[in-house]
């Protein structure tokens, strides 16, 4: 560590003062327009130099001057900093965006499609604006205020202040670790504004069994929808996530087996570098990703059909990252997107529902309405079912490919709610208890 080359008390013997008679210390001094300046060296053994308009926090600000830290303060800081090895000279000469690009450029382990995201989050809602801030300049306020701005002003969900959180926290981590600045500003700020402001994320609620039963029935007996349901059947037997289904290929099937073989994702995603949406494969973001599913009956009979169907027909010729013999497409002999699958999934919900609501108007009964659902409801759905059936909780985590046994076990509380509720109902009374 360099030697300081300042004194933090300096004798008053040598009666050097400023403009009002107070006693300087060594290291201080004021010049002939009444600026302060306080002399040190730095971390690194550079020779640098602080200024304030004022000495002490009471001192008055010289009129038409900006607001300042007095040198006093800034001399505590400063000496600290140093005492820490922290370049604060530098943290105050580089902005987030420095400290950002430095960091990505790192990130070699992260996937192509998760570095785009990142890039896309960073670039539309951080770079022009906190991202100009110089790193050292950004405190823990700066942070909260930033993130109240995106939920209020910009409309973000819970999922996506995270995903900035995300992003951010190892940035300011690493420029606590090479000694730039202090203290991390995004350290607590997501629990307290969950906690100020009552922001959970909202929960994805299952199909019931009455309009899971309503759903497969209308899609399989409709003319114009019905080419849906070997799709709608995978999901809602296999719980995969929807890159996962659409990235399916025949070989990931074992039909002797009755298993269905995870391994990878088909992802559909704006590029960095052309700013293009494209098809891309991508391995599982962790190892619970890459797992085997058991075929249910109804799942291996859908899926043989399409074979067969396919077998007349032809099967898919297109090719992403080398991977090819995909199960499902589009009219256009191309991968199946996802955003498209959401919007006939709209679609069918809203002539399911007006067609209900006339035949219960007809019968003389309640209709059972569909609610607005997309693709990862169909896999809560799986799961919710599963968990109502199966109270092995490694179980279920193994075939929902759940990091974290957290998230089965939301689900599974969730799930068996019902059924706690239905078993009390029928105990009443069944023993004494009082």
């Amino acid at each position: 560590m360099p030697v300081i080359s300042f004194q933090r008390g300096a004798s008053v013997n040598e009666k050097r003062r400023d403009n009002k008679g107070r006693v300087l210390r060594n290291s201080e001094s004021q010049r002939p327009d009444g600026k302060y300046e306080f002399k040190y060296t730095d971390a690194k053994g550079v020779r640098r130099s602080a200024y304030s308009w004022k000495l002490v926090s009471t001192d008055k600000l010289p009129p038409g001057k900006r607001q300042c830290e007095p040198l006093r303060d800034m001399e505590k800081r400063l000496c600290r900093d140093i005492d820490d090895g922290i370049d604060t000279h530098s943290g105050i000469k580089t902005s987030l965006n420095d400290f950002y690009d430095d960091y990505i450029s790192t990130k070699y382990e992260l996937k192509p499609s998760t570095r785009t995201n990142y890039k896309y989050m960073y670039k539309k809602y951080v770079r022009d604006g906190l991202g100009t801030k110089k790193i050292a300049s950004i405190k823990y306020s700066d942070i909260k205020k930033f993130y109240i701005h995106l939920i209020k002003d910009i409309g973000f969900k819970p999922n996506s202040v995270e995903i900035i959180q995300t992003i951010l926290h190892p940035v300011f981590n690493m420029a606590v670790r090479d000694g730039y600045i202090r203290t991390n500003p995004t350290d607590g700020v997501i629990a307290e504004i969950k906690r100020s402001h009552d922001w959970e994320k909202p929960k994805r609620h299952a199909l019931t069994v009455p309009q899971q039963e309503r759903f497969v029935e209308f899609v399989s007996g409709h003319k114009v929808y019905k080419h849906w349901m070997t799709l709608f059947t995978v999901m809602l037997g296999t719980g995969a996530r929807i890159g996962e289904i659409v990235g399916l290929r025949w070989e990931d099937c074992d039909f002797e087996n009755n298993i269905i073989d995870i391994n990878h994702n088909l992802v559909y995603r704006v590029q960095e570098e052309s700013g293009v949406c494209e098809f891309h494969i991508t391995t599982p973001k962790t190892k619970a990703g890459t797992r085997i599913i058991p075929m249910f009956s109804d799942v291996k009979e859908a899926l043989l059909a399409e074979y067969a169907r396919q077998t007349e027909d032809g099967f898919n010729t297109f090719v992403i990252d080398g991977y090819t013999n995909f199960i499902f497409r589009n009219r256009f002999d191309e991968a199946l997107n996802p955003h498209v699958i959401n919007r006939a999934i709209e679609r069918i919900i809203r002539d399911a529902n007006l067609e209900e609501e006339e035949r219960a108007a007809a019968e003389n009964r309640e209709p059972v309405l569909l609610p607005h659902f997309s693709c990862h409801h169909l896999r809560h759905t799986f799961c919710t079912r599963l968990c109502e059936n199966e109270s092995n909780i490694k179980v279920i985590q193994e075939i929902m490919g759940h990091r974290n046994v957290e998230t089965t076990m939301d689900v599974y509380n969730e799930a068996t709610k019902e059924k706690k509720l239905q078993t009390f109902a029928a105990l009443e009374g069944a023993f004494r208890i009082s």
